[in-house]
């Protein structure tokens, strides 16, 4: 199986399923004598774990993350860096009577159809628990943004189609209002009626899908690559690239189609801080334009699936006989993944911005003496 790496220089490297031994991730390309402990990794996964609310999956586990080199004295030293994550609570019988009936809404008929074996366990490689590798290696990625002041921030905007008043939103709301919800919603009106909404459809045996929204902020202007790289190209690859998002935009997104040019456009204006920099009045184009960060903030929406395990019956077939059958999915889900993919949306974005960031660092112009 390949594709189970990202990036050019950052590069992150995912392994492990579900309900095997352990998940875990390799990143390579992490600078030197970057400050590293395994709790600044450990802040980052408690946020992913699951069990963390009634409104999450019951599936305790600690995801006690150990780091198994590339650290010594406290710093990173420049080589890989491994890190394991153990799976502790699994429970496998479930997924026993779904061995050969695939589930909709799962990866379980592509991979067979690709691979012709999986481990139906939990979903195996196509698990969420696959994310806990990508949060791990943002937490890396942070630091390195950190040495730039560059910080990254998501929230839930959008659940069952209950929104979020986005124009009173801010980046020090968010961050100050993001974990007194279980919902990660900052507007804590909006975070209410969320809740009440997922207790709900849990009980109908159904599941809620929702829109996150990720915030850089710090970044200077230039970072990223002008043609195949773009800097909105990988990150749109990055968070599309997390299971159960099904779209990606970037600023406006979509609602630039119906937009006039002079409407859309961001006028450039010096700042009026007092200092000799450009800026943009406004932020349509989310603080990137031809594959290239602004200066402005960047933002980047994605649109969540409704979680597929639910436990109304469902349709499907039964591969040994090629006879249509029926089945309903035991198990422990989460009935809404917005709140959770938040610390992994975030992950993504800083994982893409620290790569470019090296990226331009390594392409920085040679001044020759004469």
């Amino acid at each position: 199986m390949s594709g189970n790496t990202f990036g050019t220089i950052f590069r992150v490297t995912t392994w492990g399923e579900s309900h095997g031994a352990a998940v875990g991730v390799v990143i390579d390309g992490c600078p030197p004598g970057l400050p590293l402990g395994e709790a600044e990794v450990q802040k980052e996964l408690d946020r992913r774990r699951p069990g963390q609310s009634d409104i999450s999956t019951p599936r305790k586990e600690e995801d006690r993350v150990a780091i198994l080199s590339g650290i010594f004295e406290g710093r990173t030293t420049g080589t890989p860096i491994s890190m394991i994550v153990r799976n502790r609570d699994v429970d496998s019988l479930p997924y026993e009577k779904l061995r050969h009936t695939p589930r909709p809404g799962h990866a379980d008929y592509p991979y067979d159809a690709k691979y012709g074996i999986r481990d139906h366990r939990g979903g195996g490689r196509a698990s969420a628990r696959e994310t806990i590798g990508r949060v791990a290696a943002g937490a890396i990625a942070r630091k390195v943004l950190a040495e730039h002041g560059i910080d990254v921030l998501a929230h839930v905007i959008a659940l069952g189609g209950v929104r979020a008043r986005e124009s009173e939103i801010t980046p020090a709301l968010i961050k100050e209002n993001i974990e007194r919800t279980p919902v990660r919603c900052a507007d804590l009106n909006a975070a209410e009626q969320m809740i009440e909404l997922i207790r709900s459809v849990r009980e109908q045996g159904d599941s809620l899908g929702g829109i996150v929204e990720i915030v850089a902020t710090g970044a200077t202007a230039g970072i990223g690559e002008p043609v195949f790289d773009k800097l909105d190209a990988d990150l749109a690859k990055a968070l599309m690239g997390i299971g159960a998002v099904k779209g990606v935009e970037i600023g406006v997104g979509f609602r630039c189609a119906g937009m006039k040019g002079s409407e859309m456009n961001d006028a450039f204006e010096i700042s009026p801080n007092g200092e000799e920099v450009v800026v943009s009045e406004t932020n349509n184009a989310g603080g990137i334009l031809g594959g290239l960060s602004t200066g402005a903030p960047i933002v980047c929406r994605i649109a969540v699936k409704p979680t597929p395990s639910i436990s109304l019956p469902q349709k499907t077939v039964d591969l040994r006989t090629m006879q249509e059958t029926e089945i309903t999915i035991k198990g422990r889900h989460d009935p809404a993944i917005p709140p959770r993919i938040v610390p992994v949306a975030e992950a993504m974005v800083a994982i893409v911005l620290a790569d470019h960031l090296l990226r331009n660092t390594a392409l920085k112009p040679h001044t020759k003496t004469l």
